[in-house]
């Protein structure tokens, strides 16, 4: 296993951490809903063995939250770790949404130790940070309860995850001295909410980086087009559809550790193996373009052109007949937030394809409602 700093901290961390939201379900395969679904049960013994290896090869690094398998997954984690907890940094999060006044904040951090039968934490991290309740948090105190935690040891590292636009995200990184910020990034959401610019920006203020989503939980890795699998077949190197994923995460040395859910103990050997070639900056630049490649396979392109007035282009976008999709692409060199393209292409197709549109992720097939506003960008 490779280990990387978190950040400022004297933390060494494995690169590959276990993410304990998509934990083995009983009597039937994971499905997202499972997640947060109360009538899902954890198998805990394949958990156990799952979590067990998983240190005994180095990994040592992993995060969970209040709200992960219904409340049941940091039960769990606190059950699988007794015997283990000095070998491993634990980390989870405090359920914002569920702060309704300044005491809850307390309250809900020993309801955790509780669960996961510890007196300290490695890592608390504020959950889901957006533009929205991050105000509330700072009405609230929370940033004044983080300081009163780290002082009286039961927290030894603060940090936030993060879901909202790069500007709220960067507002977020200097407002505290946080320790770590968690991020989604993958090859085909680099621009996505904080996104490269986000990461390059958190990275240059001392904070450890943690990637979630890398596989974009599991839809970069399943029902592959046949347009991408045309891509990867024709790499020099022969990697499978989580090595590509992961190692592209990696590549990047302000990357600390890249959180991945794994089910199944075959997912667990598998990304353990990948790992031990994750090296910051060991991807060739034939091997990033074939990333690139393959986030845009068999998409269509839209031409981005910036304006000298600020404003910009879209030409029509695909239309999928009989349905409410459109299929959209931006070009790899805008570095165009591909969510501003989606929003703009939205305005345009109003009325001509439904009550709202939706954007066809052709990895996996997942649809993302659209319907977003963004001041000050006209479509002409």
């Amino acid at each position: 296993m490779l280990y990387r700093k978190l950040g400022k901290t004297n933390l060494n961390v494995s690169i590959l951490g276990f993410g304990c939201m998509r934990l083995p379900i009983q009597n039937g395969s994971q499905s997202a809903s499972d997640v947060f679904d109360p009538n899902k049960a954890i198998d805990e013994e394949e958990t156990i063995r799952m979590i067990h290896e998983a240190i005994d090869q180095g990994l040592n690094y992993f995060d969970t939250a209040y709200g992960y398998h219904a409340g049941k997954s940091e039960p769990l984690l606190g059950k699988a770790l007794k015997g283990y907890r000095d070998k491993v940094m634990l980390a989870t999060k405090l359920p914002v949404w569920l702060v309704k006044e300044p005491q809850d904040l307390g309250r809900l951090l020993e309801e955790q130790l509780q669960r996961l039968e510890t007196g300290h934490l490695d890592v608390y991290l504020l959950h889901g940070l957006n533009r929205q309740n991050w105000a509330r948090m700072q009405d609230l105190g929370a940033l004044e309860f983080l300081n009163r935690i780290q002082a009286d040891g039961r927290v030894r590292y603060v940090g936030f995850s993060f879901h909202d636009d790069v500007k709220i995200f960067k507002e977020i990184v200097d407002a505290y001295p946080w320790a770590l910020c968690q991020i989604q990034y993958n090859y085909y959401d680099e621009h996505y909410q904080a996104g490269k610019e986000g990461l390059t920006y958190a990275a240059s203020r001392g904070l450890g980086i943690v990637v979630m989503e890398p596989l974009r939980g599991g839809r970069l890795t399943e029902k592959i087009p046949e347009e991408v699998q045309r891509v990867w077949d024709s790499a020099e190197e022969r990697k499978t559809p989580a090595e590509w994923a992961l190692r592209w995460v990696w590549n990047h040395p302000e990357v600390s550790t890249v959180l991945s859910g794994m089910s199944t103990l075959d997912q667990v050997r598998e990304n353990i193996r990948i790992a031990d070639q994750g090296k910051p900056l060991s991807l060739s630049e034939k091997d990033l373009w074939q990333a690139y490649r393959s986030a845009y396979a068999g998409r269509p392109f839209v031409r981005i052109v910036k304006q000298s007035q600020g404003l910009y282009r879209y030409p029509e976008p695909k239309i999928l007949q009989g349905t409410n999709f459109c299929e959209i692409g931006f070009e790899r060199e805008m570095r165009s937030d591909r969510l501003v393209v989606m929003g703009a292409i939205d305005n345009l197709v109003k009325g001509t394809a439904g009550n709202g549109v939706q954007c066809l992720n052709l990895m996996g097939g997942f649809p993302e409602t659209l319907g977003l506003d963004f001041p000050g960008l006209h479509p002409i």
